[in-house]
C-alpha cells in the first residue's frame, strides 16, 4: 500500500487556491492548458481511478492517500470554497472532502455532480450535508468521529476557567487602563450574588452530550476535583443508571458544558426556560454547535444576571461578527462572555487523527463497500 508514495508523487501548488496531486505518476503537463485544469492521461480500468476534490484544506491539510491496487486517484485541493463555487468544483468528482461547507440537495443532483459517489466529512458533525439527498442517490457519507475529543475537551476546560474567573472581562479592563483608576479589580470576578468565584472542588459540572468529548471531559473534570453529572435526554422524566435527568442537571449544576451534536431535537436546547432555573452562579460552556443555545435568550440572561457567565466556541451564524451575532456585538462588551472562533478542534493530534480516519473511510469503502465511519 506504500507503493503510491514510494513509486512517485508529484504535487503542484498555487497557494492558497489549489493543488493537484496524481497517483501513481503516469502524467503529462500541457502548458497551454490553465493550471487548475491539468489532468492525467493514462490507461485506467473503469471505476478504479478516482477524482478526489478537497474543498476546505484550510482546516486540515490532505495527506497522501494509500489506496489498495488497482485503485488510483488524483486530488484537487482548494483552501476555501464558497457556496457558489461548489457546483463547479465537484462536477466531475468521485469523492469530495469537506469539514463545515454546506452541501445541499441543489449540488447533489445527478446533473450537477453525476460522478459523485462519496462525501467524506473531515469532522464529527454532518449537519452541513443533506443526508436525505445523499441517501436518495446512493451517495455514501462518512464522518471522522472522536478525532478531536481530547482537544475539544481541553478547550472546554480552558473556557470554563476563562469564564469562571472572568479572564476576558478583566483582560479588557486592564488593557483599557482601569486597574490604576480603580485600584483593584477583584470584584469583577464576583458572580451575580456578589461572591468570589468558586474553585474546582466546589463545582458541580453538568455534561450534556456523553460522546467521546463528554467522556474525556468527565475524566478531566474529576481529576480537577469536580463533582460530575451526566445528563439524560431532555423531556424524559427518568434517566438511565449513572445519568441525571436533564431538568435536575440544569437546576443543580454550577457549571454546564454542552458537547452534543446539532439536530432538529437539540436546536434551542438551552433557552429561557432553562436559563431561568439555573443557579445564579452557574456558568455555561458551549463546544457543540451553534443553534443549541438560544443566543438572544442567553444575552438577556447575562444582562439580567440570571447566570454568572457564558463561554462559547460556536455561534448560530459563522463566521460570527457584530453584523450577524448578538454575542460579539458592542453591547455585550461589559458582560462575562468569552468567545473563541470555532477552534476547539484545532490540535496537532487532531489533524493526524482526521487524516487517519479519512483514509480508513475511503479504503474500506473501496474494499468492503462501506466506510469505517459510515453515516449514510
Amino acid at each position: 500500500m506504500n507503493f503510491l508514495r514510494s513509486t512517485f508523487q508529484c504535487t503542484y501548488r498555487r497557494f492558497p487556491i489549489l493543488s493537484v496531486r496524481e497517483h501513481p505518476a503516469s502524467w503529462r503537463f500541457n502548458p497551454t492548458v490553465p493550471f487548475t485544469h491539468q489532468t492525467r492521461s493514462m490507461a485506467q480500468a473503469p471505476g478504479t481511478h478516482h477524482v478526489v476534490v478537497a474543498l476546505e484544506t484550510f482546516f486540515v491539510p490532505v495527506p497522501a492517500l494509500h489506496l489498495p491496487a488497482p485503485h488510483t486517484y488524483e486530488i484537487r485541493e482548494y483552501a476555501r470554497t464558497r457556496a457558489d463555487q461548489v457546483a463547479e468544483r465537484i462536477k466531475d468528482a468521485d469523492i469530495i472532502l469537506l469539514s463545515v461547507l454546506p452541501v445541499g440537495a441543489d449540488v447533489l443532483r445527478p446533473e450537477v455532480s453525476p460522478r459523485l459517489k462519496m462525501v467524506a466529512v473531515v469532522a464529527s458533525g454532518t449537519d452541513c450535508v443533506d443526508l436525505a439527498a445523499c441517501r436518495a442517490r446512493g451517495i455514501v457519507v462518512a464522518n471522522t468521529p472522536h478525532c478531536n475529543a481530547v482537544s475539544v475537551a481541553e478547550h472546554a476546560i480552558a473556557l470554563y476557567f476563562a469564564v469562571r474567573r472572568s479572564v476576558a472581562l478583566v483582560h479588557t479592563l486592564v488593557r483599557a487602563g482601569e486597574w490604576p483608576k480603580r485600584g483593584m479589580l477583584q470584584e469583577t470576578l464576583n458572580g451575580p450574588g456578589g461572591k468570589p468565584p468558586r474553585t474546582c472542588r466546589d463545582e458541580t459540572l453538568g455534561i450534556i452530550g456523553y460522546g467521546a468529548v463528554g467522556q474525556v471531559l468527565e475524566s478531566t473534570a474529576k481529576k480537577l476535583g469536580m463533582k460530575v453529572l451526566i445528563s439524560g435526554r431532555k423531556g424524559a422524566s427518568t434517566a438511565p443508571e449513572g445519568r441525571t435527568t436533564f431538568d435536575t442537571l440544569i437546576r443543580e449544576s454550577s457549571a454546564i458544558v454542552l458537547c452534543l451534536p446539532r439536530s432538529p431535537e437539540t436546536l434551542n436546547l438551552i433557552s429561557d426556560a432553562e436559563l431561568d432555573v439555573m443557579k445564579p452562579y452557574a456558568v455555561l460552556i458551549n463546544v457543540s454547535r451553534g443553534g443549541i443555545v438560544d443566543e438572544k435568550a442567553l444575552v438577556a440572561a447575562l444582562k439580567d444576571k440570571k447566570i454568572a457567565g457564558y463561554a462559547t466556541d460556536v455561534y448560530e451564524q459563522e463566521p460570527a461578527g457584530a453584523e450577524n451575532s448578538l454575542l460579539v456585538g458592542p453591547d455585550t462588551a461589559d458582560l462575562n462572555l468569552v468567545t473563541t472562533p470555532h477552534v476547539a478542534w484545532c490540535a496537532e493530534d487532531t489533524n493526524a487523527n482526521y487524516n487517519r480516519a479519512t483514509e480508513e473511510n475511503i479504503v474500506e469503502w473501496l474494499t468492503a463497500g462501506r466506510p469505517k465511519y459510515s453515516v449514510v
